[in-house]
């Protein structure tokens, strides 16, 4: 199998060869992922283990979950043979010969793993990265045994290894920065979440769940609650799928939790530590009393209150302290909890509960658990009446280029009210920054630029006034972008849909990965609305009045390729995000060096048709249809700004209508393949 854009790279290598060494729990599940990524290039995985029965067990798992793939159609029956070709398992360790990276996946001990290193390094080439996917153990423990530590750290990841998009970085203190740091740009590439988490034994989210079912497994001792309710509060109040005793069952983390956990009570704080429960299990080797799959437990009210402040509480001073402990930032635990543990996103539960009500969670529990801390970020955010400040729109200053980085993964990078608020504010403060030069806007990962605007945002619009005022606020935050005076430059990473197109038609110049099928779109109209954030005026002085109609009243999204044929884009990058925003970069360089111009967008009133071609609608409401064309025709006789402010009239005009209720509210119930029946009114 081949593919039109380069293998992933690490440091400028294209990766050939990838070595996973383990095949117990999560070693298949880690080759699994990267066959999937690295055999379109030709890249082979190799899975090593001295054990000939793991090794069997190992290729069973990975060829069962391809299978369950392709009945899922994930992927088509030919790339799924083509995935499990390009594995090998095998207890030859000289088949590691020409890895460029190398992830151990071996049992938890610190003496096998440093044994594994000594031997792996001298097998693989000088830059081969080695990485471990240790659960616990800091790098400098590992990798102390190898001369070579630049190029080791801590690769952790999380069940199930193959699905769950988080991957903490841990570098460890002789872990080259530049490597760190282009690794994390690795993982994005492949399609992973990666956070950088500081080297403290368990790192950061170990002790997340470890510590809720600490915090669980001392209700069911102390016998507040059985296993059964506590899991059902668990899963009611903290949003588990399966309550921290059903996940205990299922990942059979018994023996690790209770080594953990003692480990914890010396190395982060003596609360943490292996209750007694938990030992007889381990001793016994008994699994714990759990609902059974779609069993709802009745809970009594007083004990299900007693069980919830409990969780509660320890919940918010587990993730507090490792805010406080440096390892790890707000936005990174409030985003990985939810994503790798399945659980709420705690600075957002706490927002929600209110700041205060949460540090008294807290308290309450540390009064009753005396060596559990409150959490110095909690009590100072309590204090200032304020809720978290929890940024999903993030900044990065690099040689005077600011980066700025739209990041809500699990929405695709959607846009809420806070996440324009937050680039209405970045872009407005670069342009007073005089030590910046040019602007770099991308979104995370290699799925979507901005997918959106978040259709439940738009659910919260309940008449035309409100609709209006709705649409001048997504228009004042990209105003900002628009009226930067230093060259603002779009790396389109995936699709940019509705706000997402609006947003990067605010740049002077937009470039995208090379290959995309679906590049940008204005689908608003399958919603039963019409572009609010300046894509009627934008986009006809982008591409033409005509052409820009064709695509809004249609839906019909682009791919690179036509983009850039019709002017949309300026170039198409082939590569992953790395490159890619390394190419906005050279191309802010050479235009302030005078070695190239960017594109400036048409401010004054273009020439426009006094009526728009025929266009098939299909399903489409003709009512919404009718608006639009009136915001094209009109808008674009104004000047930019001007028509801005017409489009955001016309966009309250829609939110009056029945085909905007009957479009959102299609959209959250079926989802978008489903065509909304419009009644064009």
């Amino acid at each position: 199998m081949t593919t039109d854009n380069l293998s992933p790279q690490i440091q400028g290598r294209p990766v050939t060869r990838i070595g996973v060494i383990g095949s117990g729990q999560i070693g298949p599940d880690i080759a699994l992922h990267f066959s999937k990524v690295f055999t379109p290039f030709g890249a082979p995985i190799v899975v090593v283990d001295i054990d000939d029965v793991a090794l069997e067990k190992g290729r069973k798992k990975l060829d069962r979950k391809i299978d369950k793939g392709i009945e899922a159609r994930a992927f088509g029956a030919e790339q799924g043979q083509a995935m499990k070709e390009n594995v090998l398992f095998t207890s030859d360790y000289d088949q590691l010969k020409g890895c460029d990276l190398v992830v151990e996946a071996a049992t938890e001990d610190k003496d096998l793993k440093g044994r594994i290193f000594s031997q792996v390094v001298g097998l693989v080439p000088d830059h081969a990265v080695l990485c471990s996917n240790s659960s616990h153990l800091e790098p400098e423990v590992i990798f102390a045994g190898i001369e070579s530590r630049n190029r080791t750290m801590v690769v952790h990841y999380f069940f199930p290894a193959e699905r769950n998009p988080i991957v903490e970085i841990v570098p460890g203190a002789d872990t080259s920065s530049a490597l760190a740091h282009d690794m994390m740009g690795f993982y994005e590439a492949i399609g992973k979440i990666p956070i950088c988490v500081g080297s403290r034994y368990g790192y950061a989210l170990d002790p997340v769940f470890e510590g809720m079912f600490l915090a669980s497994a001392l209700l069911a001792e102390q016998g507040v609650a059985s296993s059964k309710e506590i899991d059902q509060v668990a899963c009611d109040v903290l949003g588990y799928t399966v309550g921290p005793f059903t996940a205990m069952n299922l990942t059979g983390g018994n023996p690790i939790t209770a080594v953990g956990l003692d480990h914890y009570n010396e190395k982060i704080h003596r609360w943490y530590h292996t209750p007694e429960i938990l030992r007889r299990a381990v001793a016994d080797e008994t699994s714990w009393d759990v609902p059974d799959r779609g069993e709802k437990i009745e809970v009594p009210e007083d004990t299900f209150q007693q069980v919830r402040d409990a969780l509660l509480g320890s919940f918010f001073g587990i993730v507090g302290e490792i805010v406080d402990s440096g390892i790890s930032s707000i936005e990174d635990m409030d985003m990985a909890v939810e994503l790798a543990l399945d659980m709420k996103a705690p600075f957002r539960l706490m927002n929600s509960i209110g700041v205060e009500s949460a540090l008294e969670l807290v308290q309450q529990y540390s009064a009753v658990h005396a060596e559990f801390p409150v959490p110095a970020c909690i009590s100072k955010q309590a204090k200032s009446g304020h809720p978290f400040q929890i940024s999903t729109v993030l900044r990065q200053d690099v040689d005077g280029i600011a980066h700025v980085l739209i990041r809500r993964p699990k929405q695709l990078n959607a846009l809420n009210n806070s996440a324009f608020d937050q680039i209405e504010k970045h872009f407005v403060d670069i342009a007073a920054d005089d030590d910046v030069v040019g602007v770099v806007l991308s979104g995370f990962g290699i799925k979507a630029f901005v997918s959106g605007a978040d259709v439940p945002f738009l659910a919260k619009i309940e008449s035309p006034a409100m609709g209006e005022a709705t649409s001048r606020g997504s228009q004042k935050s990209i105003q900002a972008i628009e009226d930067c005076p230093k060259p603002v430059v779009c790396a389109l990473n995936g699709l940019a849909f509705g706000g997402g197109n609006e947003i990067a038609m605010a740049c002077n110049a937009r470039i995208a990965r090379a290959n995309q099928r679906i590049l940008v779109g204005q689908p608003e109209v399958n919603l039963g609305i019409i572009p609010g954030a300046g894509g009627t005026q934008r986009l006809p002085r982008w591409v033409g009045v005509e052409k820009a109609a064709e695509l809004m009243r249609t839906g019909r999204p682009v791919s690179s390729a036509e983009a850039l044929a019709i002017g949309l884009i300026q170039q198409e990058v082939v590569g992953d995000p790395r490159a890619l925003r390394d190419r906005a970069v050279a191309l802010i360089r050479a235009h302030l060096a005078g070695e190239a111009t960017l594109p400036s967008i048409q401010r004054g009133p273009i020439e426009t048709p006094d009526s728009l071609p025929e266009v098939d609608l299909g399903h489409l409401s003709r009512s919404v249809d009718a608006v639009l064309q009136k915001a094209i025709v009109e808008g674009c006789r104004l000047p930019l700004r001007d028509g801005i402010a017409l489009e955001a009239r016309y966009f309250g005009e829609v939110c009056g209508t029945q085909d905007m209720r009957i479009g959102v509210s299609n959209f959250l119930e079926n989802g978008p393949r489903t065509p909304a029946k419009f009644v064009h009114a």
